[in-house]
């Protein structure tokens, strides 16, 4: 066939990689100029791409179309290729086809990155043959092409589901589903939980959904695609009611059953030596350890492997002290719910550095917590209009910039010894910085050099 990829980062790579190994034609076009490490890898095997445009007589020969995930539905040329009726599929959908190892899929709108590097961190350090792919950055086509591992943990965005159909995850996770990118589906919550959902989609009696029973989106939604696959709701409590898979029983103790409604003794597991915290880390804990359970690790394993386990950047992450006042990296934060998950885990005074390109947030469910904990709302964003009407009459302060570096400096001097100047933006990155890792960098940055010298506080 003749199989054009759109889009040259690290899936569409992985895409072009894997569609030429399989004996395919290959074309890859990014409407963006390609980054050079791409750039090579495509040189390297002798792969026809175009950057900063796409041919549209070219794509449109094209047998089948391997469409990055950030590319929407209402691009010019996804419609083009739908008018044409060209199959579009997701690089996930094409990595699927040539593999047999057994995928863990981890999906919800929060907790996804955390909860697939602990899954992926447990199953290594058990001493088995796992590879870590999809939204955190390693693109499972390209892993494919040798197809050396047993299993695959995959973080999967709903943007990565939209484009599934033959694609059968072994162990489909769902966390949770809150407000999102709902610019991508038509501002319609129940359309982009149908897109989560996906990711039952073609499950057997061999398969197993783990999913959060304390979510309500979930219940509502779940029903319509119910699926003949083993079900393992989890809580952060026991409940009577619910034949739960997972479930605390205080708060570093879980136990798990893997054959809910039977008898079975449940297995106790401790969390007392992870370094995670908050009760939406809970969540996730819970979850990774399922996951862990099912593949077949015992008590003894997971405990060792929680107590070793790092979670990545820019999530809760402290990155230095100034005049007393601890610095918070937490620029994955970029909805409502991850930023209330920042806010009500903090017990300590807050500035606050939130804003950023706007998703159609509703923040009235930050109100209570900004009123009782933010001292200081400092706004930094192209346009922070929504932002000060929504918090100008909550915070005793607030205050706007358009520069990471103004806004850590203005953070250290409203910060009192024993505050806490948290950046949790609540919004995407796109409108100043190249993405939440870059936001994240260069808060991290702008600590160190006030750290460094940069500024004298309180002398």
């Amino acid at each position: 066939m003749k199989i054009v990829i759109l889009g040259a980062a690290e899936s569409g790579v992985g895409a072009a990689l894997l569609a030429q190994a399989k004996g395919h034609t290959v074309f890859v076009s990014d409407k963006s100029p390609i980054q050079p490490v791409y750039k090579q890898k495509l040189t390297a095997a002798g792969i026809r791409f175009e950057e900063g445009m796409h041919t549209l007589e070219e794509i449109l020969t094209a047998d089948e179309v391997v469409k990055s995930p950030g590319i929407p539905e209402k691009a010019p040329v996804i419609q083009a290729l739908r008018e044409k009726k060209i199959p579009v599929i997701s690089e996930i959908e094409l990595a699927g086809r040539y593999t047999q190892a057994r995928c863990i899929c981890i999906t919800g709108t929060n907790g996804k990155t955390t909860t697939t590097l602990l899954t992926y961190h447990l199953l290594k350090e058990a001493g088995l043959s796992v590879g870590l792919a999809g939204n955190v950055g390693y693109s499972l086509a390209e892993q494919v092409i040798a197809d050396e591992h047993d299993y695959y943990v995959v973080e999967l965005s709903s943007f990565q589901l939209d484009d599934t159909y033959d694609f059968r995850a072994w162990v489909a996770v769902l966390l949770n589903i809150t407000p999102d990118h709902l610019d991508r589906y038509d501002y319609s919550l129940e359309k982009y939980a149908h897109a989560k959902l996906r990711i039952t989609r073609n499950m057997d009696s061999s398969g197993f959904f783990i999913y959060n029973a304390d979510d309500e989106v979930i219940q509502q939604e779940f029903a319509s695609v119910f699926s003949q696959t083993n079900l393992l709701p989890f809580s952060l409590h026991h409940r009577p009611d619910y034949q739960l898979a997972g479930y605390y029983t205080s708060e570093t103790r879980l136990c798990t059953n893997l054959a809910p409604g039977l008898n079975e003794q449940p297995e106790e597991i401790s969390t007392a030596g992870s370094p995670l915290i908050g009760q939406h880390n809970r969540q996730n804990t819970l979850a990774a350890v399922l996951c862990a359970r099912v593949a077949g690790l015992n008590e003894q394993q997971i405990e060792a492997g929680l107590a070793t386990f790092r979670n990545a950047d820019h999530r809760l992450q402290p990155v230095g002290e100034i005049g007393g006042a601890r610095f918070i990296n937490d620029s994955k934060a970029t909805n409502v719910e991850a930023a209330w998950f920042a806010l009500d885990g903090l017990q300590q005074p807050i500035i606050w550095i939130a804003g950023g390109t706007d998703k159609g947030n509703d923040y009235s469910s930050l109100l209570p917590l900004a009123q009782a904990k933010v001292k200081a709302l400092i706004c930094l964003g192209v346009d922070n209009e929504k932002l000060k009407a929504s918090f100008g009459s909550i915070v005793p302060h607030l205050e706007e910039t358009q520069s990471m570096a103004e806004a850590v400096r203005r953070g250290a001097e409203l910060a009192a010894p024993g505050d806490v100047v948290l950046l949790s933006p609540c919004c995407a990155s796109f409108d100043l910085f190249k993405n939440y890792e870059d936001r994240g960098r260069q808060f991290t940055a702008a600590v160190a050099d006030l750290g460094n010298g940069g500024m004298r506080v309180g002398g």
